[in-house]
């Protein structure tokens, strides 16, 4: 599976990766000036040390050096290596004194003032005042090169101990830097239907103002939208209601005064229809004022009585009377919640459980212990698939009874904009099959 892509995660590797590449140049840039200096300290120092050895030969502090003619050889030290040789040569090349880690061959340079250099070593070499003494003064690349060696040793170590601090550093001050992005990204999933209202402004940084301000401006235009959308619902189903009952009530009439038997049947074809259409406008209605937040409030109400209201007009019809089975709250049932919001609820789901449920089912409405209202009808047992899509506007299970398919959305919407859930099950609650949905209010 692809990942998505992150900004944060290459600018890190961009920052790291030229930091370390600075640093690398800094210290590689440090590397070469030091050589340099420690080329020029090393050679002043075998300059100073040949000049020095050599006013010590010409007094003659040296032994058998300006008469003998047999090659000497300094004293032994218990010091480790020498790291400065040294050959006292006479003016035929020939060595007459030299330090105890020096070779007893003369040293491959020619016998002239000045520095010279072979594979190994640097030389300086200098001549006593009457000409007759060389001094002739060796030192080691490889110490100079140990040198820069340490020295760059030492320039690396604070970038190995450095880098993972620099980079969790990097890492917190980016975090620091999207976290804006990061708030009005939350800012923006919290909006929908019910929460349209505009994302704040004042605190966003100057580079994220346009994208929020563009975020506003189509806010603005769904508010616009869904408002038309909500007035036009809202005059259709009253516009239709007048209508819709005038007709009803000549079809009736119509029905009663017909001798026909055919024509009453066309009569009772068009009844059917203008009842569904009642029914539908009554939905649509509802579903406006279900669209337009009529969950919400901040009052508290005793819902038991509402539920009481509600299962005593159904039981009025005496086809409904012995179906349905009621099981009040012992206690008050407060809730922060819109009472005409909370009666759509309940009826929309009482007549769901009536049109889908078997028709000598019992329907079963009852609060339980947790707080929860149950509304339950005997059916066949439903899918997961089937009960996710029943929420779904103008989605209808495999039935063919009558409805428009907006009731349990209807009351899924209102339940959402009162802070609760609306469950639903099959099989229902302590049965094999069955459908129920229960409200989950928050106290």
């Amino acid at each position: 599976m692809r990942r998505d892509r992150s900004i944060v995660r290459p600018l890190i590797a961009a920052l790291t990766g030229v930091l370390v590449l600075f640093w690398l140049g800094a210290i590689g840039l440090g590397i070469s000036v030091m050589r340099s200096e420690f080329d020029e300290i090393f050679d002043n120092a075998l300059e100073e040390t040949t000049e020095r050895l050599l006013a010590i030969v010409e007094e003659g502090q040296l032994p058998n050096v300006q008469e003998g003619e047999q090659a000497h050889r300094a004293p032994s030290t218990p010091s480790k290596k020498e790291y400065l040789v040294y050959q006292v040569r006479g003016r035929d090349g020939a060595v007459v004194f030299h330090s105890k880690d020096a070779p007893l061959e003369p040293f491959d340079v020619p016998l002239t003032v000045g520095f010279h250099d072979t594979e190994k070593y640097r030389f300086y070499t200098a001549m006593s005042a009457d000409g007759s003494l060389f001094l002739q003064t060796a030192d080691r690349f490889g110490q100079r090169r140990e040198a820069v060696r340490e020295s760059a040793v030492t320039m690396l170590i604070p970038l190995a101990i450095l880098l993972p601090l620099s980079f969790l550093l990097m890492m917190w001050i980016t975090s620091k830097a999207v976290d804006p992005i990061n708030k009005l990204r939350e800012a923006i999933s919290k909006k929908g239907s019910g929460n349209l209202s505009p994302v704040e402004t004042e605190t966003v940084p100057r580079e994220l103002k346009p994208i929020a301000q563009s975020v506003n401006l189509l806010l603005q235009r769904v508010r616009a939208a869904i408002a038309a959308e909500r007035q036009f619902a809202t005059n259709s189903a009253h516009e239709l209601r007048t209508p819709v009952a005038g007709a009803l009530a000549q079809t009736q009439r119509l029905l009663a005064e017909l001798p026909d038997e055919v024509m009453k049947a066309r009569a009772r074809n068009i009844e059917a229809a203008l009842l569904k259409l009642g029914r539908t406008s009554e939905k649509l209605l509802q579903l406006a004022r279900a669209d337009a937040g009529l969950g919400q409030t901040a009052a508290t109400s005793d819902l038991r009585q509402v539920l009481d209201l509600i299962v005593r007009d159904y039981r009025r019809s005496p086809a409904i009377e012995h179906r349905l089975a009621y099981s009040p709250a012992a206690d008050p049932l407060m809730r922060a919640v819109d009472v005409d919001a909370f009666g759509i609820v309940v009826s929309n789901l009482i007549e769901n459980a009536i049109l889908h449920g078997r028709p000598t089912g019992i329907i079963d409405v009852s609060v339980n212990s947790d707080g929860s209202i149950s509304i339950s009808n005997d059916c066949a047992l439903l899918s997961a698939a089937d009960l996710d899509g029943l929420k779904v506007r103008f989605r209808r299970g495999a039935t063919s009874a009558r409805g428009a398919g907006l009731g349990l959305s209807i009351a899924d919407t209102i339940v959402r904009q009162m802070g609760g859930v609306l469950e639903l099950r099959s099989p229902a609650s302590g049965r094999s099959e069955g459908f129920e949905a229960r409200i989950f209010l928050p106290e």
